[in-house]
């Protein structure tokens, strides 16, 4: 686990290596203050010598400002340092993120990625600033300060060694009993903000419904568990305080009983004593830190954990050695296709079909029939199960997946548009698109009337997730953003189901008339939308029922008739 985050700091190695210097520099000068002032007292103030007075005192000056300025450079370089590693993390996160296929976000929640990016990459940022600083200052404080606690007298110091034992187990009871309970509070953060994303996200639908009590009530139930078990970890972690106070109340009576009749019976001076009594406090606020320090280990470890899980995420879709770089057409084959999520049970099974180059396909099917697994194997967002997928002649498997995909453009079922304006959103599609060229596309896909109506036109702001747009307006932007890629095959998953059947008609004419090469396969609910296509796919519980035109399907598969009819007598259906 730390060797892989280690990995993470790479530029920032100089900022690693000058903070711990500087805090061994600073433990070194704040070890030898204690002994000056022992001969301060001893040879000064005790016999009224103000020559050794001042001479000390400065030397103590000039000590105390050497140590504070090494203490705020390492902090300086420590705070640095950890905010240069927290930023590679997420990059290299993200980098990750944008490298998995569908089958491996499906793996991870969004609430729990977000989480991941932020809560828990800030608990490991605190912990590694910390670590650069007090990994080194605790043990050398304790080091330096026993050696000279020592050297000032042999007996004394063995009392704060065997109260050592008593923190180090109190310090594991603490942990053993603190880290589970900080791993499930994580998750539980990860529960909230996927209720919080859920509400906010569909806050429409909520008071659609007038369902704020109930939400407020989910949010509650989480929440309430949140506070439960911090509340739960927070009780054990608080426990390292008493310990740490008892432990150093402890040795300073001790001290204070023992060293007192040393001075007496004139085995030790005053301000030897002194000394030892800075050595005592030094070694227990070094304890201390490694006590906060071992704590935030403890949470800090659940965190790194759940960090490693997505950095250590293989991608399950790689690059071949020696891609194919040119999609050749558009055509489209598959040769005894089985496709399943995970371990679940296949939803495609035995699919056979060929498609020529731009011909235009339909694909029709009920509910969870496999319909946009279908088409989500071509693009190779998903690989198959068993068979092959071939596209332009060659096993998608064998070809460079940019190249793939930017030859398959999909216009997908959930119409995403992002924050900006409508042509850097269009310009997703082809980033050297022209305004002209925008404004073709968005006139093919029907969008250019309400577009051109908007304040700023194409430079009209869309907000996040396009919702200043009606779910139709979403669905054409999307198709028009497809076009400008100028792929050898669009894909249509169910993208023109919010608009009504004579623009769906106007967007069918306008692709044929622009691309007429490009081959264009559909995914309907309406008959009326794939009648006209040179090719219909009829699927049934993952299996295909049927391949023919309209005329065909008609006369031989029961399915298909049966769906017409339905929407015949629904007035579905358009002649």
């Amino acid at each position: 686990m730390i060797k892989r985050l280690a990995k993470c700091i790479r530029e920032y190695k100089i900022f690693a290596i000058l903070s711990p210097l500087m805090v061994i520099g600073e433990v070194v000068l704040s070890v030898l203050i204690p002994l000056f002032m022992a001969d301060l007292i001893d040879k000064g103030i005790d016999v009224g010598n103000m020559d050794v007075v001042r001479s000390i005192g400065l030397k103590l000056l000039l000590l105390a400002l050497a140590s504070m300025l090494l203490g705020v450079m390492s902090g300086m370089l420590a705070s640095t340092g950890a905010a240069g590693f927290a930023k590679n993390v997420r990059r290299d996160m993200y980098y990750n993120i944008q490298r998995f296929s569908f089958s491996n976000v499906d793996k991870f929640t969004p609430a729990g990625l977000v989480t991941r990016m932020t809560r828990d990459i800030t608990q490991v940022q605190m912990c590694y600033m910390m670590l650069t600083r007090m990994l080194f200052r605790a043990p050398t404080s304790v080091v330096f300060a026993l050696v000279a606690a020592f050297r000032i007298n042999n007996r004394l110091p063995w009392i704060f060694v065997c109260v050592l034992p008593v923190l180090a187990v109190g310090l594991f009871l603490i942990m053993k009993n603190a880290f589970p309970l900080f791993e499930r509070m994580f998750k539980l953060f990860d529960r909230l903000n996927a209720v919080i994303q859920e509400n906010v996200r569909g806050i429409r639908v909520v008071k659609t419904f007038v369902r704020e009590k109930e939400e407020i009530s989910k949010l509650d139930s989480v929440a309430t568990e949140v506070r439960d078990v911090s509340v739960k970890a927070e009780h054990i972690v608080v426990m390292n305080g008493p310990l740490m106070t008892f432990c150093m109340y402890t040795c300073m009576i001790l001290i204070s009983w023992i060293g007192a009749r040393m001075c007496v019976s004139a085995t030790m001076t005053t301000g030897q004593l002194m000394s030892m009594f800075s050595y005592v406090m030094q070694i227990l606020m070094s304890l201390m830190m490694s006590s906060m320090l071992i704590l935030m280990l403890t949470m800090s470890k659940a965190a790194a954990k759940r960090i490693i899980e997505v950095l250590d995420e293989e991608p399950d879709i790689r690059e071949p050695e020696e891609p194919v770089m040119t999609v050749a057409d558009g055509s489209v084959e598959f040769e005894d296709v089985d496709f399943a999520y995970g371990n679940a049970k296949p939803c495609l099974k035995d699919a056979s079909f060929k498609i020529e180059s731009g011909q235009t396909v339909g694909i029709i099917g009920g509910t969870g029939s496999g319909k946009s697994s279908l088409v989500q194997l071509m693009p190779r967002l998903y690989d198959a199960t068993q068979g092959s997928v071939y596209v332009g002649g060659v096993d998608v498997k064998e070809m460079d997946l940019t190249v793939l995909r930017k030859n398959v453009a999909m216009v997908l079922q959930k119409n995403v548009l992002f924050a900006g304006t409508v042509a850097e959103n269009m310009r997703w599609g082809n980033p050297e698109a022209t305004d002209e060229r925008i404004i073709s596309a968005l006139k093919t896909a029907q969008a250019w009337e309400f577009v051109e109506k908007l304040e700023g036109g194409l430079a009209a702001e869309v907000e996040q997730g396009g919702s200043n747009f009606s779910g139709g307006q979403r669905q054409r932007l999307c198709i028009a953003r497809a076009l400008l890629s100028d792929p050898k095959i669009l894909i249509f998953d169910d993208s023109t189901s919010a608009v009504d059947t004579a623009t769906e008609a106007s967007i069918r004419e306008g692709l044929k008339n622009v691309m007429p090469e490009c081959t264009k396969i559909i995914i309907a609910q309406r008959i009326s939308s794939v009648k006209d296509a040179d090719k219909i796919i009829v699927l049934d519980n993952g299996r295909i029922s049927g391949i023919g035109t309209h005329d065909e399907l008609m006369k031989s598969n029961i399915i298909y008739q049966e769906v017409y009819d339905s929407q015949m007598k629904g007035g579905d259906f358009d002649e």
